[in-house]
């Protein structure tokens, strides 16, 4: 575990004037240890620095995502691992239950344990984003980001 200071902010250009907490993080070692080999790739000065940015971008991911609306096309991709007791099934009951909007689903063997899908849906941005929350909640599934844009009209 290793201590870090965080901002707390309203907008990211006002740091500097904002109160700084600190708090701890548990981390595995190789998630740590491939976080500071990027820190340093990027010339970061501090595991903090990273941490703010990491942070930034999931707020910016996650608001972005609460804002979309309407009728969208969209693709979640998720890796998991198949080796997980129930996933697989859990992944199928899912998606039959999104029938409605899941377009087509395609799947890769990205190794002998993890396994690469891709969903395409098209419809309300909210029954999308369920989707996505649904699988994502589901242990086992490592990566999952969904992605939508405007129907072509």
């Amino acid at each position: 575990m290793f201590n870090t200071v965080l901002h707390t902010t309203r907008d990211d250009r006002m740091e500097s004037e904002q109160e700084l907490m600190r708090i701890g993080v548990s981390l595995p070692d190789n998630l740590l240890t491939r976080f500071d080999g990027i820190l340093s790739k990027r010339g970061y000065s501090s595991r903090s620095e990273g941490i703010r940015d990491a942070i930034r971008s999931y707020i910016r991911y996650y608001e972005w995502a609460s804002e979309v609306e309407g009728d969208r096309l969209g693709v979640i991709s998720l890796t998991y691992n198949h080796e997980q007791h129930g996933l697989i099934d859990a992944l199928a009951d899912i998606q039959h239950q999104h029938l409605d909007v899941i377009q087509s689903s395609m799947h890769f063997h990205a190794d002998a344990k993890t396994c690469l899908e891709v969903i395409t849906l098209h419809g309300d941005a909210a029954n999308l984003k369920k989707v996505a929350e649904d699988l994502m909640a589901l242990k086992g599934v490592q990566h999952l980001k969904l992605t939508t844009i405007s129907p072509i009209k």
